[in-house]
């Protein structure tokens, strides 16, 4: 299988040689943002290893619905996620702007599957507001955070708790089955 690397957005090579995301003088950290489905999300970008095209995905029989398959990465094989399935949206059919984000989880690296990447963002601390109790308690504890911009807001997400023990061990189980 090829894998094909996208161009980053605009400034996110720089972004990883600079500063590596978080300036604690200035209370900013940069993050980059997504859509799935009509939302914007944001990761930040200390998490972010690299934007590839989707490609070829091999389907892992007995996994969670959200685990989509891996993919051999630079002879490294990576579980990727259906973040709409992981987040229960409507399944979509890919397009040309579909991307696999591949992230470092802990000590995994996983590939997320998501409708689009938009930019990079620096952002200040007071930006950003807490997640709203009500939306914390339905199990969303991986939603960090809502950023708030021009006229939309941005939800903020921890790819460290986004999967839980039991998606941790299900990621665990889909590579071991390569």
């Amino acid at each position: 299988m090829s894998t094909i690397t996208q161009e980053p957005p605009a400034g996110l090579a720089e972004t990883f040689v600079h500063d590596g995301g978080r300036s604690q003088a200035s209370g900013s950290m940069q993050l980059v943002s997504f859509k799935l489905s009509d939302e914007t999300y944001g990761i930040e970008i200390t998490k972010i290893r690299e934007i590839i095209l989707v490609g070829e995905i091999t389907r892992v029989p007995e996994t969670p619905h959200y685990i989509k398959g891996l993919i051999n990465l630079r002879s490294s094989v990576i579980p990727v996620i259906d973040l709409r399935a992981r987040f229960s949206l409507p399944e979509n059919e890919l397009t040309q702007d579909s991307r696999i984000m591949v992230l470092n989880v802990g000590r995994r690296t996983i590939g997320i599957v998501v409708d689009s990447v938009n930019e990079v963002l620096r952002v200040s601390q007071d930006q950003v507001s807490p997640a709203p109790p009500t939306v914390a308690s339905l199990g969303n504890e991986y939603m960090t955070g809502l950023v708030r911009l021009d006229e939309q807001l941005l939800i903020l997400l921890d790819v460290d708790r986004l999967f839980g023990e039991e998606g941790k061990a299900a990621l665990d189980k889909a590579v071991a089955a390569a």
